[in-house]
């Protein structure tokens, strides 16, 4: 008995036992739907997406082990008004978080903390802190005044003594002038009801760039069960702000970025285009099959074959991966734009066999001798074309191939059973008239009349988009993934140039700390290294020089930081003072504009009431408290060595067996491929044994273009392998490849001139549209083969159209994903898909010719047989 006769049989057992395959599929569909429902999870883990036996991925494994504070990190980004105000809540956020160490089993500053605060003068250059040392020296009556009286009262009270010291000749005006406008703009600023917090750290230390932005670098406890792995942690971070004031309207802003918030958001948008793409390919796909069916009753059982595959497909996937990645998760889609063209090839000939025969149960059996080897092919190939994946180290498109090519298999099986059956038992009524396009017969015509000219025009397009596909690029950055409008990305491009924030560094391991230090020096030397860091980066330089000047600056202002403090003040008292400025405001701006700091000042002071008093204390001495308690910490300096460096800084940066870490830096702005790639090649060419993430970026992409080339490569030859085995004609083999061929240039070509580049989501589509236009191309080199002309008139044609039509808006709907990576797989899907229609119905007909004549011989192939009366397809 021949193959075809095989699938007749099952087919009319389907149709006699309609009810009987109706119920199993029913109860191994609710079976399914439950085992998939407690088993199938979500992994939020993008490093899981590739294998871990890579030599890259072994040595970042090392890093992580020896230095595991330094993976799976928030990044909190705090910007503020004044450096004062940044400071202060980077401070409070970090206390807060500390609080809950089952939360946060880590939380430290990279850029502030106790640490920082007692050596941070020491980091400045010799010349940077003797020119703060002189200024706070300059100030030092000032500071000694607010010392004893951190109030208003204390701040008027050294005003007025400065206004007298330049009054007597003992200081210059010009030195008085800048307090006097930012005294002036806080003061106007509190009475009219803005915020306008002033800067101590700027008016004392003399800042001409104050840092208004600190981070905060969080650790926190991660669930991968979870959509959101990181999603806990970063809600309560964000509540430990709202909950200390730390909002925009108060002058601060708290937004999260990092590898987790990164990864949060990136899966929880796969996710929710995932199921908002599925529900509209199936209502695109519904629309379009009932423009190609007209009838409900022949739709239904296509779109019930959809559903239970999709089902069955979600619980093998249980079975065998247990948990969909991110690009997994999009099995569903590519279910739909594949599978429909099963059912959609069925149905249409179905249609055409109740036109010539009249009756269901003889349309059923000649659809399926007719049209079953070329569905069977097909569905072989496009499931082929999956596994073809298989074989690849990189793990979320193997996992992908092996669920997206079994549901193949599940969805040509149920082609042949369940579809009938159901045809069965709703029994659509006959049709009146035949389904081709009768339209097409000039086009037929004149695609055998010019078919030199048509297989030239295709050539010479074909010559142009190779050339072209020289430019094509392969987008090596993550970032373009990844939605620019969420919070964690838009953050990240905001502080991506701050070393402490640069995520494509490198990491180096030397064998202890002190050839660490050597190694270091050496990498830095190369013209891609912005800059190197070590842990004797955190030692200060030159320490003697600069503690020499500490002991001057001591000298002078300890006694001044040690004053007695006296009686907290009534706001009588503080309006006092604030008029004597005033007075003392007035005979000093007589001479100037009435727009000058000084007159601005007096009338602001001269207006102040009462109520105004907590306003203008917020405004005007709110930072000045952790000020002074912060040059009370510098001056306690003394000199420091790597060994007395604190636990948490040494665990960051050297590992528990002597190994030390070298972080690696590019200069600013390297986020594109070539750039990155130049920066890695650069750097493991003398440290070959690199990680980090910038080497991650770069292997992985590799990684994944060779997954590409392999998948590709095994697609074309399995599919060619397996048409050989089937037509026997190398040939015919070499008609239905062409084809292909010809969209894959086409769809290159169109890459480069819109300017859509490969990326790390989107580089599977071409051998996946392998599988499609096999399947597209079969049906039409069968019928040529069993004789059959006209081509774009048969019911072939029909189904080829309408099945394209609703791949395009299975796949078309990725295309309005909000994950951009997504987007651009199914912009670029339906752009193949374009070109793969095309070449179908205008080039392949042309290069098929004239089919032999009938009787056209049977396929050559043992235990296959295609009758030769029949169209296929």
């Amino acid at each position: 008995m021949t193959l075809s006769e095989n699938l007749v049989h099952v087919v009319d057992w389907s149709r006699r036992k309609a009810w009987l395959v109706i119920l199993a599929a029913l109860l191994l569909t609710a079976a399914a739907g439950v085992y998939a429902k407690y088993h199938l999870g979500f992994d939020s883990n993008t490093e899981s997406l590739l294998s871990e036996e890579l030599p890259w991925k072994k040595r970042q494994a090392v890093m992580n082990e020896l230095f595991p504070d330094n993976k799976h990190n928030i990044l909190v980004v705090i910007d503020a008004a004044t450096p004062d105000q940044a400071e202060a809540a980077a401070a409070s956020l970090t206390a807060a978080l500390q609080q809950q160490p089952d939360l946060f089993p880590q939380v430290r500053r990279p850029d502030g903390g106790p640490f920082f605060d007692r050596y941070g003068l020491l980091f400045l250059s010799a010349e940077a802190l003797q020119e703060t040392s002189d200024r706070l020296v300059a100030a030092q009556g000032m500071i000694g005044q607010l010392a004893a009286d951190p109030s208003l009262r204390g701040l008027f009270d050294a005003l007025s003594l400065a206004l007298d010291g330049v009054s007597r000749g003992e200081a210059a005006a010009v030195d008085l002038e800048p307090a006097l406008a930012v005294f002036a703009d806080a003061t106007e600023a509190a009475l009219e009801g803005e915020r306008a917090e002033l800067s101590w750290q700027k008016l004392l230390g003399g800042s001409n760039e104050p840092r208004l932005r600190r981070f905060i670098l969080v650790k926190p406890q991660l669930d991968f069960a979870r959509l959101k792995r990181g999603g806990k942690a970063s809600a309560a971070i964000r509540a430990a702000a709202e909950e200390l004031g730390l909002t925009p309207d108060r002058g601060v802003s708290v937004r999260l970025t990092g590898d987790v918030p990164l990864a949060d958001e990136e899966f929880a948008t796969v996710a929710e285009g995932a199921g908002m793409t599925t529900a509209l390919s199936l209502g695109l796909v519904t629309l379009i099959l009932f423009a190609a069916l007209r009838s409900w009753r022949v739709i239904l059982p296509i779109l019930a074959t959809l559903v239970v595959g999709i089902i069955w497909s979600a619980a093998f996937a249980a079975l065998t991966v247990g948990k969909l990645n991110l690009l997994s998760i999009a099995f569903a889609v590519l279910f739909i734009g594949l599978a429909v063209d099963f059912g959609i090839q069925f149905a249409v000939r179905y249609r055409d066999e109740r036109f010539h025969d009249g009756t269901l149960p003889q349309a059923l059996r000649r659809t399926a001798r007719g049209v079953g080897l070329a569905l069977l092919l097909a569905a072989g190939a496009t499931a082929v074309d999956f596994y073809s994946f298989l074989p690849t180290d990189y793990r979320g498109i193997s996992e992908l191939g092996l669920v997206a090519g079994t549901s193949m298999v599940f969805g040509i099986l149920l082609t042949f059973t369940l579809v009938p059956a159901l045809l069965t038992v709703l029994h659509p009524p006959g049709e009146p008239e035949s389904v081709g396009f009768a339209w097409a017969a000039p086009v037929d015509r004149g695609l055998l009349r010019r078919r030199w000219l048509v297989l030239g025009a295709f050539g010479a397009l074909a010559a142009i988009c190779f050339f072209a596909a020289w430019w094509l690029r392969f987008d090596y950055n993550p970032l373009s993934l990844k939605d620019p409008d969420s919070e964690s990305m838009a953050t990240l491009r905001d502080v991506i140039d701050d070393p402490l924030a640069m995520p494509f560094t490198i990491d180096v391991l030397a064998e202890n700390e002190a050839t660490a230090t050597a190694e270091a020096e050496r990498v830095a030397k190369l013209p891609q290294v912005g800059r190197t860091l070590t842990l004797d980066s955190f030692v200060p330089k030159d320490q003697g020089a600069k503690l020499l000047i500490l002991d001057d600056l001591r000298f002078f202002l300890e006694p001044a930081l040690s004053a007695t403090p006296k009686p907290t003040p009534s706001a009588s008292e503080e309006l006092d003072a604030a008029k004597q400025v005033a007075r003392k405001l007035r005979d000093y701006g007589k001479e100037q504009p009435e727009d000058s700091p000084a007159n601005r000042l007096r009338r602001a002071l001269k207006a102040v009431t009462e109520e105004q008093l907590p306003a203008l204390r917020e405004a005007l001495i709110g930072g000045l408290p952790q000020q002074l308690d912060q040059l009370r910490m510098a001056l306690t300096a003394e000199p420091i060595t790597r060994a007395e460096l604190p636990a948490e800084l040494r665990s960051a940066w050297l590992a528990p067996d002597g190994r030390a870490r070298i972080q690696v830096i590019p200069h600013a702005g390297v986020v594109d491929g070539p750039a990155l790639r130049r920066f890695v090649a650069a750097v493991q060419a003398v440290e070959p044994d690199a990680a980090g993430a910038a080497v991650s970026i770069v292997e992985s992409g590799q990684t994944m273009l060779h997954a590409f080339e392999v998948a590709r490569t095994l697609a074309v030859v399995v599919v060619a392998a397996l048409l050989f085995l089937v037509l026997r004609r190398p040939g015919d083999v070499l008609r239905v490849m062409l084809p292909l061929v010809l969209a894959a240039l086409l769809t290159m070509g169109t890459m480069v001139a819109i300017n859509l580049p490969f990326n790390f989501a989107n580089f599977v589509a071409l051998p996946l549209l392998v599988g499609i236009g096999v399947a597209f191309d079969i049906y039409f080199v069968l019928n040529w083969r069993a004789g059959r002309g006209r081509p774009l008139q048969s019911p072939t044609a029909r189904a080829v159209v309408f099945s394209a039509l609703t791949t395009a808006a299975a796949f078309g709907s990725l295309a309005v994903s909000p994950h951009p990576g997504t987007a651009s797989l199914g912009l670029l899907l339906a752009i193949g898909l374009a070109w793969t229609l095309v070449t179908t119905l205008f080039f392949l007909p042309a290069l098929l010719g004239r089919p032999p004549q009938p009787p056209a011989e049977a396929l050559p192939v043992p235990s296959v047989a295609v009758p030769v009366a029949e169209e296929v397809g």
